[in-house]
This record gives structure tokens, C-alpha cells and sequence, in this order.
């Protein structure tokens, strides 16, 4: 099997970095020039122990608990092991040491100095010293004879030397190295090392190759080489076995031979081509430590097979353990051979010796592996003929000469291949924002709260609470008796849990603080066997997940509540408000890959399930490092690569990645850790940790904010990065609907400005878009845009001289005017229901007591039945006083989507006129008399294309406005509120919401008849026309019983009439109109307040069902433009 690269992370500052196992091998060693030495207890280890011994340390060695340090003070210390503590000085130089080592039973130290000068000094005694002198340049390394006979160093000189101890004599030198005056200048450090054990062999790294000279002898047997060495070899170490020595480059290239056959095993490249200057090979087992020259750690695992046949069935334990729960109830005595990771083809070198006997193997082991039901039927006494070739061929091997092999892996086992995917360790459950248990300080927790640390050592194991804002509560101090490990806090409560022991049951503790009685904590016991995994704390409730897959949840004050299972082991939970965020394990993950299922819920009056079950999201080969809720309540997750991904609720409640931390990162092995989200503003809060996935307790971190960024494409260009603010804002104020629809407050404000930003953009890439002759993405960026801006668009359009697109804008402002309308009048049509429902059970007067009212009201249902049929059938309808030619619709287009308005002299279609406002058909429906869209809003056109047009004449920069639309109380108010400038809206609305009780007053007092009401309002055109000609629809269709069909027979030829003779009638009824009012102003006497309220409510009928002035023929294009301008303020 290949050796295992793992990840490089940050160990030192930037320089010569060294590094060493301790006897054990438990402890990685590593010091720099940073003038620290650092104890790992693995490369992941995110707190390794620190010991500062100077300015800066060239190197360390480490044995029988001794560690010994050459320091930038020209000194080498002692320090002990593990605790740091200083141990006095062995010897000084005049400089600085460049190398020191142990000899093999840890009693003597080495060292070599850049003042030319090798010193032996006694460890016990540092009096004790012997002193090698002979180069002519700064010592680079040395190496001890494992018999403790001979010294071997290498010089700047260029001469590599080997030393009699006893006598101090140079026994052999050889001119292999170039020359320097330096070290820094040197080309390569030259980390020679002699042989383990017997020490028969002394290797030299020698530009790029290994140099081996036999002991006593001193002849060159031979050297070690590969083809993909292209820099100079710059550090050597042998394995502890002294079969195996490995050697690292200046170019980052690691290399480990076999010795006794000469062959490359294993070949693995830095990640970033920096220069290795550090190897250390685990006393016990196939890894390999090795540091770089920029100050980063390395490790290498399964490197070789050092350990024989041991660690091959240690290998094959642990796969038939992982797939214990896959073949349950099977005989797994041979899957641990089937399965191994350690199973391997046979080289193809290998197979080409014989042809006929190895076709048959290659099938086994790389093609059609057995069934597992051949193999459970196998007895005891069955041989495997795969394993016995196997067999054979090693001994095979074992037979050709040793410059045979080729340079491949050497094959530890030669075993049927398990080919498929492997199962991936499940992630353990974790506290979010909480750094690992096994630190002796630690954080807890770490919210937008608050920060609970644990203090675990030998003087104290406490835990301390710190709120950001202390008007919540003071910081508290509580002793940690019961090993409490997981922590949640909120503005309610302080929640801990501990495991479970041999005598005491897993606790769950809450501190209820905000509590107004005395009795502020509380705590329930586990059942036996059973631990608690995971909490969190919401608004009035508590949850716990537990090991025996239940979540539990009670109330703040520590009340019972429900309890359910859960579909697999939980990972994390988190609470916020309502919500309960809960992420488990779906199954088992392979190839790296996490299996992860998250359930959201929400636990108010009406409990429901939102997320069931639904796998989440991850990146390749990573884990969820933080789950939590944003400031605003969006549930959100990180995981260890980095991405933060946010629940886009607009989006059918799916996960869109929102920010890549690692695209901020300075170095590799640097992290960002999330401690909060805030969606207004948008702000990742999280704080940066130096080659470390979190941070220690002290110094007290600093939190950074990152900005959010979705990843779309092209971000560099104008276009992309618009794209990605916009969908971005639409995002992030999805939690605005949300709040709204769960009946939380929010600042209408902010809904507002987000709107306006989002028009903006929009805007901005339309006008991209036509820049770049784009069109039909002109169209589909107004498809996303508000009333408003889309009557900008025209405008733009327009003046750009794109008239098809222009044309194609007013028919998409038509199709939005209709669907709002549309919306209104089911909401209009639902509060009308819960009227009627409520009318009964009203103290006062009801609609059941005013039959003029509901008279009314009938008439207004059969308009609105009316419009919905004749809009079924467009070429029925006539726009404004012109007919609509069948040439001048699109045949893709119906013409009552048309925007366009036909002019009596030329006869055709001009796609610059459109309707004055674009809101205009949500007043046509909700009006009284209303009978089709486009004719009511061609009927309320006069009077606010001459608004607009005195506003265009004063202002020719309109302002993106966006249309906020709140629930109208009456049809009236919504009217007004569309057509009238905001200095009269104000007023429109009093009128409106005066006309209310008045009219059910006025009700109580006298009753008029229907024939009163319809003489009260201005009649139109075609009323007077309809009047005339009831008879003869009447005679024409004696069927008809219903006004409905009257009125609908009456539309329809009223439209068939010349455009002459429906003016004629329009100016017919705004002379009767003006009669009568003359006639009442004679009439006139003193109201009283109900008659004052009936006028109140006739202003405002005429304001907005009124005739208008007819409108000139002949405008200037400006004037016909300003139709689509905003209303200005």
C-alpha cells in the first residue's frame, strides 16, 4: 500500500526547521526559528505544548527524557521531557551550534559549531567533553556510530569525516560536497546517519544521490539513486529496522529505498515544493516526520511495512471491524483478507514471468473478485489457491537476483483486491463553536451571547461564563465537580452536561437564570446506559440528543415535554427561537464522504416539521465543522473545508453556499472559526487561527469579520459580480418573509431599501444588457423587476431606440399589472369572507341589516365575473376609443397583452403609447363599475398622464421608487393608492377609512332604496347607452333573467359601435353629470354629519370613476414617454 500523505499544516515561522520522535514515539518534536520548541502529540493536534529556549533553535534532539536544544545563543540547553523545565547548559561555542544528537543509549550529545569545532559532551556530566578538531569551515551535521566507536560529520569545507571517539582522531575523510563559506550558503545541509543497530553502513546524501560506505572498510559498495530525484538530496534517516532509508530533497521530494534490493518504495512530493531540511522515522512503526524550510510539519503514514506481519493483521482487524455492521451474522474469518487495505496486484514484472500459471491470478486478484458466499463456504481445512500462489511467487521473488525488481511498491501481502469504495469513521458529536475535550483549557461554547470556558488542570477544574452584554447577566464562576463536557448558552439559561461514570448517571444541568423565583438550576438524570450527546437551548425550551438515539426535550424551568427517535446518531443541534436545527448520520459515508441527514422543527403552538430527514450538503471529503442559526433565524452550517452554506428558504428550502473561509486564508493551514452569522448586516463573525483549526483561550482571541460572497461564475466581470449582489440581497432578506409570515416585527424599512437595491442592479444589468445588444435578456431581467422599474425599462428602452424591446417591456408591464390586480382581488375576495363569517357575531350593524350594501356588493362580484370572462376572450377587447386591428397583434402576442394604443389618423400600432400608469388594472378590477382591464385603464388615463407629465417637465431623471403594496382595507383605498400623487394619497385614505362607519350609521337612520345609490354616482357612457337600449336586448334575447347577461350582451355591443358614436355617448353622460350637479347645488341645505359623510364618500367615487378630458391627438414623444415615468415626489 502506498504511504499516506497527510495534510502539511503551520509549525514555525519562516526558517530552518527541525524535527525528532521521542523514545516512545508518542510525541512529535519540532523547533524553529522562532526560537520555539513544540511537543505534538500528533499532526493534529491543534495545542501542541510550547517551550520557548531562544531567539531562534537550529536543532533538537530527544532521549531518556532528556531534550537537548542548540540555541542562536551560541549554547546548547537541556530541557526535560515533557513538562519544559530548564535543565542547565551541556556547552557553549563561540557561534552558533548548527546540528546536535544523541548517541544510541542517550548518554553523550554531540554537536557541531559554525566555529569549525565538533564537541562530545557527557550528558550526566557536562564536564566531561572532547573536542574533534580538523575542518576548515562551519560543521553542517553529524551522526554517531550506534557502537559508539566513530563520529561521522560534514563540513562546509566540503569534506565529510569520520571520527575515532576514543582518540580524537580523524580515521577517513572524503571531498564529496562543494565548498561554502556558510551554511546558509551551503547547497545542502548533508543529514548524514549511520546505520541502525549494527551501524555497518554510513549514509551520505551527495547531490542526488544516497552514498553508502561499508564500516571500517570505508569502501563504496554502492549508491542509491532514482530517476525522479532532479535536485540535490539535502537529509537522510533510516528506518528503525535498517531495511528501509529515506531521504528528502531541496525540491520537497521524499524517497524511501529498500536497502538490501536496491529498490525505490515509495516516492511522495511536498505539497508546495519547498525544500525538506527535517526527517524523523517513528521508533516503531512506518511513519515518517519531516519539516520543511518555511516552518511546516508533514507526516507520512503506512510507509514500507516496518513491522512485519504484525501490523498486516493489525490492518485487516480494523477493516473487518468497520464492516462488522455490513455482513452482520457472517463468518468474517476470511474478510479480513478479502477487504484488506493491504491488498495489492502482483507487479506486472512479476506476472510475465510466467505466463500460464499467473493469467489466473491476475483474474482473482484485479478482476472478478470471489462472492462472499464462496468464500463463507470454505471449511476450515480449505486452502485458498489465490494465497498460495501468492506464496509461491514470493518465494519466487526471494529466488532472482535483487537488480531484478523494478522500481515498484514493495508488496506487503499478496491478497485478493478489494477494489470498491471504503467506509469512511463517522464523525463524533460535537458542541458547535467548542474546541476539542481533551484540552486542559478549553472553550465550551461561543455565541452571540456569550463565551463558557473549562478550566481542567492540576490546580483548578472550573468553569467560567462571560456574557458580551452584561445587562443579561453578570459572569459567573462555577466549579466543574461533575466533569461537566458539553455547554450551551442563551438571554435564558446556562445549559451543561456531563457522561456518564461507573457510579453516576449522565446529568443534564440548567441554570435558569432570567427565572424571576429563587430556584434557579435544575437537573435531571439519564436513564442507565445511556449518555447525552448533544444540546442546545431555544427560546423557553431545552433539547438533548442522546446516545441511545432519543431526543428529549423539557422546558426552561425543567418540565418534560416530548420525546422522539432519532434516524441515526446525532452529529450536533441548535436552537434559536422556535427552531430546532438537529444534523445526524443517514448511514455510513464512503471514500471520505460524510453521510448526513438534518431535521428542522419548529416547536411553537403549531408544531411542524420543516427539513424530514434531508441529506445535507458537503464538500468532498470533509465534516461539518459548526452548525447554528443566523442572528435573523436562517439555519446555517460550516464545514472543515471552509464553506459556509445558509437554508435559502426562497429556493424550496434548499443549501446555498454563501462564503468560502479558505479563500482567506494567508497560509495552507490556517482556519477561520465561525463564531456567528448576521444576515443585516451581512457579516460572517469568525476568528482567524494561525495553523490551527481553533483557537486557544489565551490571549483572548480577536473575531474577524469576512464578507459573504455566493460563488457564481465570472465575478471579475461587471455582469457576474452584479448577478452575484443581487441573487446575494434576494437571499438575505428571505428571512424578511419569513419573520412576517410567522408574525414576528420587523423594520418595514429594511424590506424597503433591500427592494430599492435589488430595482437598482436590475436596472443596471438591463442597461448592460442593452449595451451589448442582448434583448431577450433585456426581457428576462425585467421579468424580475417591480412595476415601477419596468416602466423605466420602457423608458430606456425607448430612448435607446429599441423598439421591439420596448414594445416587448409594455406587454410584460401589462401581463404584471393583470397578475397583481388578480392577487388583490383573492386577497380583497378572502377578507370579504372572514367579514361575512364575522357579521353575525357583530354588536353592530351588519350587512344582513343593509340590503342597499349588499345589493352592491353582489354588483361588484358580477364585475369582477365579468372581467375574468372577457378576458378569456381577447379579441373582444377594444383599447381606449380604437378598435384593435387582427394585423396589429403579434400572432404569438394576444392582444390584450398589447401595451400599444392605435391612432384614429394613421391606423396601426405604435409601441411607444402605453396605458399612463401600469398599475392601473388593479384599480379597474376593484372599482365598482369596472367591466374589462385594458378599457379601465384607458378610462383613468387623462388625469395622471397630465400629473406625469408636468412631473417629467419639471424632473427628467426619474428615481427608482419601489411598489410596496400593503393590504388595502377597502377597493377604494387600494385605488387611490395607485393613482393619486402622495399628496393626496393622505387624504384619499382619511376619506376612505371616514366612509366606513358613517355608511353603516347612515344605514341605521334611513334606508334608501338601490335606485337612490345608482343616481347618486356619475354614470358613464355606456350606462347611458346600456339605459336606452335595455328594451331591445331585452326583445332580442327574451331568455335573459339575470343582469349579468344583460350587461355582458350590452359590452359587447356597445364595443361594435364607431369610435364617433362612443365618444358621442361619453360626452352625452359628462353633460348629464354636470346637470345634475348644477341642479344639486340648488337644492343645496344644511348636512347633517350623516349627509356630510355620503359626500365625503361621492368626492371620492369622482375622483376616481369620473369622466376625463379627451386627450389631444397629437403629442410631442416626450409627452407620450412620460407615461412610464415614476410618480414624483
Amino acid at each position: 500500500m502506498p504511504a499516506t500523505q497527510k495534510p502539511m499544516r503551520y509549525g514555525h515561522t519562516e526558517g530552518h526547521t527541525d524535527v525528532c520522535f521521542d523514545d516512545s514515539g508518542s510525541y512529535i518534536v519540532t523547533c524553529g526559528s522562532d526560537g520555539d520548541v513544540r511537543i505534538w502529540e500528533d499532526l493534529d493536534d491543534d495545542d501542541p505544548k510550547s517551550i520557548n529556549v531562544g531567539e531562534k533553535a537550529y536543532s533538537c534532539a530527544l532521549k531518556n527524557g532528556k531534550l537537548v536544544t542548540a540555541v542562536s545563543n551560541n549554547t546548547i540547553q537541556v530541557h526535560t521531557f515533557p513538562e519544559g523545565v530548564p535543565d542547565g547548559i551541556l556547552t557553549r561555542f563561540t557561534t552558533n551550534a548548527n546540528h546536535v544528537v544523541f548517541n544510541g543509549d542517550g548518554s553523550k550529545i554531540a554537536a557541531g559549531s559554525s566555529d569549525f569545532l565538533v564537541k562530545i559532551v557527557d550528558v550526566m556530566d557536562s564536564s566531561q567533553q572532547k573536542t574533534f578538531r580538523g575542518h576548515e569551515a562551519p560543521v553542517l551535521s553529524l551522526s554517531f556510530d550506534p557502537k559508539d566507536v566513530f563520529l561521522a560529520s560534514s563540513s562546509c569545507d566540503g569534506s565529510v569525516r569520520v571520527w575515532q571517539i576514543s582518540d580524537q582522531t580523524c580515521a577517513v575523510s572524503w571531498p564529496l560536497l562543494l565548498k561554502c563559506n556558510d551554511v546558509i550558503h551551503a547547497k545542502s545541509i548533508c543529514r548524514l546517519a549511520w546505520q541502525p543497530k549494527r551501524g555497518e553502513l554510513l549514509a551520505v546524501p551527495v547531490e542526488k544521490s544516497v552514498k553508502l560506505y561499508r564500516r571500517e572498510t570505508w569502501s563504496n559498495p554502492f549508491e542509491l539513486s532514482d530517476n525522479f530525484i532532479s535536485q540535490t538530496l539535502n537529509v537522510v534517516t533510516w528506518s528503525p529496522c535498517g531495511q528501509y532509508l529515506a531521504a528528502g530533497s531541496i525540491n520537497g521530494l521524499i524517497v524511501v529505498w529498500n536497502v538490501e534490493t536496491k529498490d525505490c518504495v515509495e516516492r511522495v512530493k511536498h505539497e508546495k515544493g519547498y525544500a525538506i531540511c527535517g526527517l524523523a522515522w517513528h521508533p516503531t512503526c512506518g511513519r515518517i516526520s519531516y519539516t520543511d524550510a518555511e516552518g511546516n510539519l508533514g507526516l507520512l503514514e503506512n510507509v514500507c511495512d516496518t513491522s512485519g506481519k504484525a501490523s498486516v493483521s493489525k490492518v485487516s482487524n480494523r477493516v473487518e471491524k468497520d464492516y462488522d455492521d455490513l455482513f452482520d451474522g457472517d463468518d468474517t474469518s476470511n474478510t479480513g483478507d478479502f477487504l484488506s487495505d493491504n491488498a495489492v496486484e502482483v507487479p506486472f514484472s512479476k506476472r510475465t514471468a510466467n505466463d500460464d500459471e499467473d493469467a489466473d491470478d491476475f483474474m482473482l486478484t484485479s478482476g472478478r473478485l470471489r462472492q462472499r458466499s464462496h468464500v463463507l463456504e470454505d471449511d476450515d481445512n480449505s486452502v485458498d489457491l489465490t494465497m498460495l500462489k501468492a506464496g509461491l511467487l514470493k518465494e519466487e521473488a526471494g529466488d532472482e537476483p535483487a537488480g531484478s525488481f523494478r522500481n515498484q511498491p514493495v508488496v506487503a501481502s499478496q491478497q485478493p483486491l478489494y477494489e470498491g469504495p471504503m467506509p469512511t469513521p463517522r464523525q463524533k458529536p460535537f458542541q458547535s463553536a467548542s474546541t476539542p475535550v481533551h484540552l486542559t483549557h478549553r472553550f465550551m461554547v461561543w455565541n452571540s451571547i456569550g463565551i463558557i470556558r473549562c478550566y481542567n488542570d492540576e490546580q483548578d477544574n472550573a468553569i467560567d461564563v462571560e456574557f458580551h452584554d452584561t445587562s443579561i447577566h453578570h459572569a459567573t464562576h462555577l466549579s466543574n465537580t461533575l466533569n461537566y463536557t458539553i455547554a450551551d448558552l442563551s438571554h435564558e439559561a446556562i445549559l451543561l452536561a456531563c457522561e456518564s461514570t461507573d457510579e453516576l448517571a449522565s446529568k443534564l444541568h440548567c441554570l435558569h437564570f432570567s427565572s424571576w423565583d429563587s430556584s434557579k438550576e435544575w437537573i435531571v438524570d439519564m436513564p442507565q446506559n445511556e449518555d447525552i450527546e448533544a444540546i442546545c437551548l431555544g427560546q423557553g425550551w431545552v433539547a438533548a440528543a442522546t446516545s441511545a438515539l432519543l431526543l428529549r426535550l423539557f422546558t426552561i424551568g425543567g418540565v418534560q415535554k416530548e420525546i422522539f427517535s432519532l434516524p441515526g446518531p446525532v452529529v450536533s443541534m441548535a436552537g434559536h427561537g422556535e427552531q430546532l436545527f438537529i444534523v445526524y448520520h443517514r448511514g455510513t459515508g464512503f471514500d471520505g464522504d460524510q453521510c448526513l441527514g438534518v431535521q428542522l422543527l419548529e416547536l411553537g403552538k403549531k408544531k411542524k416539521q420543516i427539513l424530514r430527514g434531508d441529506p445535507l450538503p458537503l464538500t468532498r471529503k470533509s465534516y461539518l465543522a459548526w452548525v447554528g442559526f443566523s442572528a435573523e433565524g436562517t439555519p446555517c452550517y460550516v464545514d472543515s473545508e471552509g464553506w459556509v452554506r445558509m437554508l435559502n428558504r426562497g429556493l424550496a428550502d434548499t443549501w446555498t453556499p454563501v462564503c468560502n473561509t479558505r479563500e482567506h486564508c494567508k497560509g495552507k493551514s490556517d482556519h477561520y472559526w465561525v463564531v456567528g452569522i448576521h444576515e443585516n448586516p451581512q457579516q460572517l463573525r469568525c476568528i482567524p487561527c494561525k495553523g490551527s483549526r481553533f483557537p486557544p483561550t489565551l490571549p483572548r482571541p480577536a473575531v474577524a469579520i469576512l464578507p459573504f460572497k455566493l460563488p457564481y461564475c465570472q465575478t471579475a466581470t461587471e455582469k457576474g459580480q452584479m448577478e452575484e449582489q443581487f441573487w446575494r440581497s434576494i437571499m438575505f432578506h428571505n428571512h424578511i418573509d419569513y419573520l412576517a409570515k410567522n408574525g414576528y416585527e420587523y423594520e418595514e424599512s429594511t424590506k424597503n431599501q433591500a427592494i430599492k437595491e435589488q430595482q437598482e442592479l436590475l436596472m443596471k444589468m438591463l442597461a448592460l444588457s442593452c449595451k451589448l445588444e442582448r434583448e431577450f435578456r433585456c426581457v428576462e431581467l425585467a421579468d424580475l423587476m417591480t412595476q415601477n422599474a419596468v416602466n423605466l425599462a420602457i423608458k430606456y428602452a425607448s430612448r435607446s431606440r429599441k423598439l421591439i424591446l420596448a414594445q416587448k417591456l409594455s406587454e410584460l408591464a401589462v401581463e404584471k399589472a393583470s397578475e397583481l390586480a388578480a392577487t388583490q382581488v383573492e386577497e380583497e375576495e378572502e377578507e370579504d369572507f372572514r367579514k361575512k363569517l364575522n357579521a353575525g357575531y357583530s354588536n353592530t350593524a351588519t350587512e344582513w341589516k343593509q340590503p342597499q350594501l349588499r345589493n352592491q356588493m353582489e354588483e361588484d362580484s358580477e364585475d369582477n365575473k365579468e372581467t375574468d370572462e372577457t378576458e378569456q376572450n381577447p379579441d373582444l377587447h377594444r383599447h381606449g376609443q380604437t378598435l384593435f386591428p387582427k394585423s396589429a397583434s403579434s400572432s404569438n402576442v394576444p392582444a390584450v397583452k398589447s401595451g400599444a394604443v392605435t391612432s384614429n389618423s394613421q391606423g396601426r400600432v405604435n409601441p411607444f403609447k402605453v396605458s399612463s400608469s401600469s398599475k392601473e388594472p388593479a384599480m379597474s378590477v376593484n372599482s365598482p363599475r369596472s367591466t374589462t382591464i385594458l378599457d379601465s385603464m384607458n378610462k383613468s388615463s387623462r388625469k395622471p398622464t397630465a400629473l406625469n407629465r408636468a412631473a417629467s417637465s419639471n424632473d427628467k431623471s426619474p428615481v427608482i421608487k419601489p411598489l410596496l403594496i400593503p393590504k388595502s382595507k377597502s377597493k377604494q383605498a387600494s385605488a387611490a393608492s395607485y393613482f393619486q400623487k402622495k399628496s393626496s394619497q393622505a387624504d384619499t385614505t382619511e376619506e376612505v377609512k371616514e366612509e366606513e362607519n358613517p355608511k353603516n350609521s347612515s344605514s341605521e337612520n334611513s334606508a334608501p332604496c338601490p335606485d337612490n345609490t345608482d343616481n347618486q354616482r356619475p354614470k358613464t357612457g355606456f350606462q347611458m347607452w346600456l339605459e336606452e337600449n335595455r328594451s331591445s336586448i331585452l326583445s332580442d334575447n327574451p331568455d335573459f333573467s339575470d343582469e349579468a347577461d344583460i350587461i355582458k350582451e350590452g359590452m359587447i355591443r356597445f364595443r361594435v359601435l364607431s369610435t364617433e358614436e362612443r365618444k358621442a355617448w361619453t360626452d352625452k353622460a359628462k353633460g348629464a353629470n354636470a346637470a345634475e350637479g348644477a341642479e344639486a347645488k340648488k337644492r343645496k341645505r344644511v348636512p347633517d354629519e350623516n349627509e356630510e359623510t355620503e359626500d365625503h364618500k361621492e368626492k371620492a367615487k369622482e375622483n376616481l370613476n369620473g369622466p376625463k378630458k379627451q386627450k389631444p391627438l397629437h403629442v410631442s414623444a416626450n409627452q407620450k414617454l412620460s407615461a412610464f415615468a415614476f410618480k414624483q415626489e
